[in-house]
């Protein structure tokens, strides 16, 4: 009996590593801050006029929405709070027309 009741544990023990070896938890990957985007033919349009409420923490930061491209269109992508960084501002989404067209420029955070 004793022997049985080990071979059960021994058992659901096998089952529980082998349903776990097939999870893998990796972090969601982090965009690339350093690069510009793809070159757009088309302009953004203008910044839509945000609400902005009170803060949830005091002394966060707002952070504007900005026009992404994503899909083949421009996506707004809405502002949202953010805590400030020791040492570092916050520079904004940018959108430069060149040769080509418009190359998006990410929001990053740069050291002061």
């Amino acid at each position: 009996m004793k022997n049985l009741a080990v071979t059960k544990v021994a058992a659901v023990a096998a089952i529980a590593l082998a349903s776990l070896s097939g999870c893998v938890v990796a972090p969601l990957p982090q965009p690339y801050y350093g690069a510009p985007g793809p070159v757009v033919s088309v302009a953004p349009p203008p910044p839509r006029f945000e609400v902005v409420g009170p803060p949830p923490v005091v002394g966060s930061i707002w952070i504007g929405g900005f026009w992404d491209w994503d899909g083949g269109r421009h996506v707004w992508r809405g502002g949202h709070w953010d805590a400030p960084r020791p040492g570092y501002r916050y520079v904004p989404h940018a959108w430069e027309h060149g040769q080509g067209g418009w190359r998006p420029h990410p929001g990053h955070w740069e050291r002061r």
